[in-house]
């Protein structure tokens, strides 16, 4: 188990090191509530009329940059909101907001505003990501801690959570003790929490969006361009229904379909991304005559390892010393999910563990050893996946979805979502109301979009992004071959396309897709030649 990050938000190795190209890595309203928020979002019949005013004016101040590994290369502040807007009086929420100067002399007059997946992850971190990438070549780039973050106020960490994860890797992935240990450690971190004050329901895509519209009208912009991956693709389609207004264009890469979203939906992704890769290694010569039948590999060692899980000692990729690291069916296939193991490695590192070497999974599994304890926001990712994404499908539902993706496969492995494990006992703890009437609904938008997505991703399938874009009248899809979550820092081409989508949005050039193949995958020797 790892954090989440789907796109839940989901697990990864926690604790990240800076790459390029490599990317880290997931409540109804009262009544009263609802029938407010609906003043303030309207469907998109109603996006023609004028911009509604809040009651509660949000306000921007300006402060100190904050500290981080690599500084912040502009100027910063805070947005203050209210942490529920259907409770007049309530307390506030503080925003770190970061405003990085575009590298072009002659900037562009509207900006680029982010937002980071998770849901919990922290957007401050991803600025680097961002830079490389030349997201603010032409344009000044718009970086917003989401509530409950860690450069928010409150901030919604759970140190008992990771300190769970950093014990889980020395622990059955799927066994019902391990459940055990994640609901306990989960409830530990809400008590704390509401004892602070902390109101759990506020912290949603509704309220999430809204910040993001306050923040437009406090910095006084007329018009923005939205770029959001994972998460923040549901984010980024719910501020596009809810508020229409001053949004020239939206990029998602890596979509996370709000309508859709759901535990029983992760089984898709995951066999979308899986079997992706194993086809194409099929259609590489070598990759073909080396590892035949990833399919058949996958399946047997799932199955030998959840009946005879294995324990070993593993050195965790960022250094230090051995941990005890156990694999059984549920651990590889997370691991697989969470990308943890480069894709091009993932056909040898498959095959050397059938043949008794398990060290590249191990290692991988390894990583969640050493947690940045405090970095992840557990309790957003609660919030919204215990309102928005658990509520209306049954454990019998989500044991079916994966029967459906995985035939064969032992059902405790399938019993449990990639990347969220006994999310329906979390969320008996977690205890936020079901708001999927406000969230589980389709954008429709002629605003010009560009749709991005990975082939190889696990997490967030790349059919979704063509599924969403389907009532995105004026939009682009784009996929990405060879590549995983988060597409534009791993793809110089995917940089491209987004460039030119940001200089002309409705008519981006995206040839550079056309010469695009997966990388070779490794090639090791066979075992009685090793």
């Amino acid at each position: 188990m790892a954090e989440q990050d789907f796109g839940t938000g989901c697990p990864a190795p926690r604790g990240r090191t800076r790459h390029r190209g490599r990317a880290r890595s997931g409540a109804a309203l009262v009544t009263a509530g609802l029938a407010f928020l609906a003043v303030l979002a309207p469907t998109p019949s109603a996006a023609g009329g004028g911009e509604p005013r809040p009651l509660v004016p949000a306000r921007f101040v300006p402060g100190p940059c904050p500290t981080t590994p690599e500084p912040v290369p502009g100027r910063c502040g805070y947005l203050e909101v209210p942490e529920n807007r259907a409770r007049r009086g309530g307390r506030t929420v503080r925003l770190t907001v970061a405003i990085v100067p575009a590298a072009s002399g002659r900037p562009a007059a509207d900006p680029v505003v982010f937002m980071t997946g998770g849901p919990g992850a922290d957007a401050i971190s991803d600025i680097p990501f961002l830079i490389d990438s030349g997201v603010n070549r032409d344009r000044d780039l718009i970086v917003m801690a989401q509530r409950g973050t860690l450069h928010s106020r409150p901030n919604l960490a759970c140190p008992e959570v990771d300190r769970f994860y950093a014990e889980a890797v020395g622990l059955r992935y799927d066994a019902p003790s391990t459940g055990r240990r994640l609901v306990r450690a989960t409830r530990a971190c809400r008590d704390r929490l509401t004892a602070s004050g902390v109101d759990l329901s506020a912290y949603n895509t509704t309220e999430n969006a809204a910040d993001f519209a306050d923040l437009r009208r406090a910095l006084g912009i007329e018009r923005w361009n939205v770029y959001g991956y994972s998460y923040g693709t549901d984010l980024a389609l719910t501020y596009l229904r809810r508020h229409p207004w001053g949004v020239r264009s939206v990029a998602i890469d890596s979509v996370v379909p709000p309508q859709v979203v759901s535990l029983p939906w992760t089984w898709d992704s995951a066999r979308e991304g899986i079997t992706t890769i194993f086809v194409a290694c099929a259609a590489q010569p070598r990759c073909a005559h080396r590892y035949p039948d990833l399919r058949r590999t996958l399946t047997e060692q799932v199955r030998r390892l959840e009946a005879r899980p294995l324990t070993v000692m593993a050195a965790p990729p960022s250094g230090g010393a051995p941990v005890r690291v156990v694999l059984d069916g549920g651990a590889l296939v997370n691991l697989l999910v969470a990308n943890a193991v480069p894709a091009v490695d993932v056909p040898a590192a498959l095959d050397e563990l059938a043949h008794g070497n398990p060290e590249r999974f191990a290692r991988a599994r390894a990583a969640g050893a050493t947690p940045v304890v405090g970095e992840f926001a557990h309790g957003l990712t609660q919030s919204v996946a215990c309102a928005e994404w658990v509520p209306g499908y049954a454990r019998a539902d989500l044991l079916r979805a994966g029967r459906r993706a995985f035939p064969g496969w032992p059902d405790s492995v399938l019993a449990q979502a990639p990347q969220l494990p006994f999310e329906h006992d979390v969320c008996r703890v977690w205890d936020v109301p079901d708001r999927t009437a406000v969230q589980r609904v389709t954008t429709t938008s002629a605003v010009p979009a560009l749709v991005l997505s990975g082939t190889f991703d696990a997490k967030t399938g790349a059919r979704w992004g063509a599924y969403a874009a389907r009532t995105l009248s004026r939009s682009t899809t784009v996929r990405i071959p060879g590549i995983g979550h988060w597409v534009v820092p791993q793809s110089p081409c995917a940089q491209r396309v987004l460039a030119s989508f940001l200089t002309r949005p409705t008519g981006p050039d995206n040839r550079c897709v056309a010469g695009l193949a997966p990388k070779p995958f490794t090639i090791t020797p066979p075992p009685e030649t090793a």
